[in-house]
């Protein structure tokens, strides 16, 4: 009872939505999340947990003497709904070109949220740039943006000879599946034999959207099906792009914290709904 009354003393101070701030605090940990992320310069235990709104993110994403600044505004604006008003095409489209590869690797990832076939120049430059991370966000960027131009590039990505990182290939493998064209086919018949699991899972993903037929990871009957058959892509279906999709974490279900930043597919922006 002794330890009870003091346990209630200690309690006493704390008011609840301090308690729940420290509940959502010990989430985040639990979670994974990094508490260095949090609102810096708040006053108030919700400002905490308060993203900056457009104007301050606009402000990071321009400041020529902060690179980190640049990458989390550019990546802010990356992620949100409304940035596909010119002023915010602009920032992505001059960061994709910042000395700092963090900072092209968000402006890439604006281009393909909020992008057209007309930038598709600038994810291509990504799709060669010398960090992995900015040509892995151009190759899902060309999950999102259809060009034909694109195709040529994306079958280099494709290549482990030209391509040492095993994660844009994946990503390469399955932004092909919206390019109905035979050499397309045969490239990704021959990266069957890859021998990283993430890109025969993508290779085989665009395979089954071109041509409608699954023979699983077995190359042989691929290469002897597509050998013998007239029209490949006769049975194919419409390429949707992959998205980012998850249940709620347990922490999600208390009050003020934010739901899971899920994604709805579509066909890339370019592409006609119903064409290959």
């Amino acid at each position: 009872m002794q330890n009870a009354r003091r346990f209630g003393r200690f309690l006493a101070p704390f008011t609840p939505l301090a308690l729940f701030a420290c509940a959502v605090i010990a989430a985040c940990a639990l979670g994974g999340c990094a508490l260095s992320d949090l609102k810096p310069g708040a006053k108030s235990i919700l400002e905490v947990f308060k993203q900056p709104d457009p104007s301050e993110a606009a402000r990071w994403s321009i400041d020529r003497y902060d690179p980190d600044k640049r990458y989390r505004g550019t990546l802010l604006l990356a992620n949100a709904s409304f940035a596909n008003e010119p002023v915010y095409l602009k920032v992505f489209i001059d960061n994709s070109k910042d000395e700092d590869p963090g900072v092209r690797a968000a402006a890439t990832r604006g281009l393909a949220n909020h992008g057209s076939p007309e930038h598709i120049p600038l994810v291509l430059a990504g799709l060669k740039d010398t960090d992995a991370s900015v040509r892995l966000e151009a190759a899902r960027a060309l999950q999102r943006l259809h060009s034909p131009d694109a195709v040529g590039p994306l079958l280099d990505a494709l290549d482990p000879e030209k391509e040492p990182d095993t994660q844009v290939r994946a990503e390469a493998a399955d932004a092909l599946g919206q390019y109905a064209q035979s050499k397309v086919v045969d490239r990704l018949i021959q990266s069957l034999e890859d021998e990283n699991l993430a890109i025969n899972r993508g290779t085989l993903n665009s395979l089954r959207t071109l041509t409608g037929q699954d023979f699983g990871f077995d190359r042989a009957l691929w290469a002897a099906w597509n050998k013998s058959n007239d029209n490949t892509f006769a049975a194919g279906s419409v390429y949707l792009y992959p998205v980012f999709y998850r249940d709620k974490d347990w922490y999600e279900y208390l009050p003020f914290v934010g739901l899971p930043p899920n994604e709805a597919t579509n066909t890339p922006t370019g592409m006609r709904p119903t064409a290959q």
